[in-house]
């Protein structure tokens, strides 16, 4: 379903950002129809809107003549302070994570009930990476997320917990009760790890960027084994959060 629906009667406004709802990490791509249907909108107010979105450059045709967002869109959500200011403030230590360890590094931080991927470096080798720059993923089955989560106010974590939690791989956690108690040891330990949660060959962990007690982000690596780097790259990634939180 989509994030925004138009009503009867909805202004062109309420219309234009129906349209841009109806992407999401799980729709980024769609057709004319398949937009129209998303944001509740006859397919003739859609094409209209569309068009006119698209000249300028909040949306754009892919080669198969689907819709993406277009790049427009994406260099003005850059501009949010949250995103701008912390990708500023992170990017040296980032830059630093990966020329010690050549492992793909990620920023994150909390969108709601999801993780919003702000920056990634990618790795030498090669591991299934299903972040990118500005997609979203559900904060159960990442290391970021759970990170993310470990340190969330608790109704937040509540939500989370109460909601159906779903499966990626064989591997990913999908009860309530384990992730809880996954959270409770993130909390104690200072840092979350998952392995092939999201996809099959890649692990993760992640430490939160903590300025007092509030987590505003979370930075983490993906690598296709943990078992005997761990402790490196805990410790690596916990210098890294304290340059970024004081940076902040």
């Amino acid at each position: 379903m989509a994030g925004r629906t138009a009503t009867p009667g909805a202004s062109v406004t309420s219309r234009a950002l129906a349209i841009l709802a109806a992407f999401d990490a799980d729709h980024r791509s769609l057709t004319l129809t398949e937009i129209a249907a998303r944001a509740g909108l006859s397919r003739p107010t859609a094409h209209r809107l569309i068009a006119e979105l698209t000249a300028w450059g909040a949306l754009r045709r892919d080669a198969q003549g689907r819709y993406v967002v277009g790049r427009r869109l994406w260099n003005l959500g850059m501009l949010a302070p949250v995103q701008a200011d912390l990708r500023e403030a992170a990017s040296p230590f980032l830059h630093d994570l990966y020329g010690a360890t050549l492992e793909t590094v990620q920023l994150a931080v909390r969108d709601g009930l999801e993780t919003l991927y702000v920056d990634r470096l990618a790795g030498h080798r090669s591991v299934p990476i299903v972040s990118t720059i500005g997609s979203r993923l559900p904060m159960h089955a990442t290391g970021v997320g759970k990170v993310l989560l470990a340190f969330a106010p608790p109704e937040v974590q509540q939500a989370v917990l109460g909601a159906p939690l779903r499966r990626f791989t064989p591997y990913t956690v999908t009860s309530a009760a384990r992730l809880a108690d996954q959270l409770d040891r993130a909390r104690a330990e200072g840092y979350a790890t998952t392995a092939e949660e999201m996809s099959a060959g890649a692990c993760s962990v992640a430490v939160p960027v903590l300025v007092g007690d509030t987590a505003v982000a979370a930075v983490g690596f993906v690598v296709p084994d943990l078992r005997r780097t761990r402790p490196r790259l805990v410790a690596a990634l916990q210098v890294a959060a304290q340059g970024i939180a004081r940076s902040l």
